[in-house]
């Protein structure tokens, strides 16, 4: 994977995340695979597609998500609901369109889909021949798993 299409994102979280939640976040060890195992409880997919094409995986606990979206409504919410799920799935969507705004900007037009959130653990999400980066993030409220999985689309640059 082309650091440049990584880093947008990583930053794109850094930003989103102390914007929306006040919360920093630390880096782990960052990890290439050929397919993504959903080893968190909610993962938000969203797809990318024009010069750069692929998907960006969000993944993170019902409790860390509950926290999150507590922080930024400004309200405590006792238990995962709707209201919860569509709090991360936006967040989601604001960290991948941070980042495809700065793709673009760097040459690469591309688009994101609607995001999608999966919930429950083990679901496997082939990226069919692009190979994913996953970057976990430590924040105050708990983990949460990047993963990135984009290629350049030749036909479009």
């Amino acid at each position: 994977m082309d650091v440049r299409f990584l880093n947008p994102f990583i930053s794109a979280a850094y930003n989103v995340l102390l914007e929306e939640a006040g919360v920093t976040a630390k880096r782990g060890e960052v990890k290439v695979d050929e397919f993504y195992y959903t080893s968190e409880e909610i993962t938000v997919l969203i797809g990318v597609t024009g010069s750069v094409r692929g998907l960006v995986l969000y993944g993170l606990s019902q409790g860390t998500a509950i926290r999150l979206v507590s922080t930024i409504l400004g309200k405590k919410i006792p238990y995962f609901d709707s209201l919860v799920e569509s709090g991360i799935a936006e967040l989601g969507n604001e960290i991948a369109g941070g980042a495809t705004s700065e793709l673009e900007a760097n040459g690469y037009p591309c688009r994101i889909s609607p995001p999608t959130v999966l919930l429950g653990k083990g679901v496997i999400i082939s990226t069919v021949n692009i190979k994913g980066v996953t970057v976990p993030l430590e924040t105050e409220f708990g983990p949460i798993q990047i993963v990135i999985a984009l290629r350049e689309e030749s036909s479009e640059r």
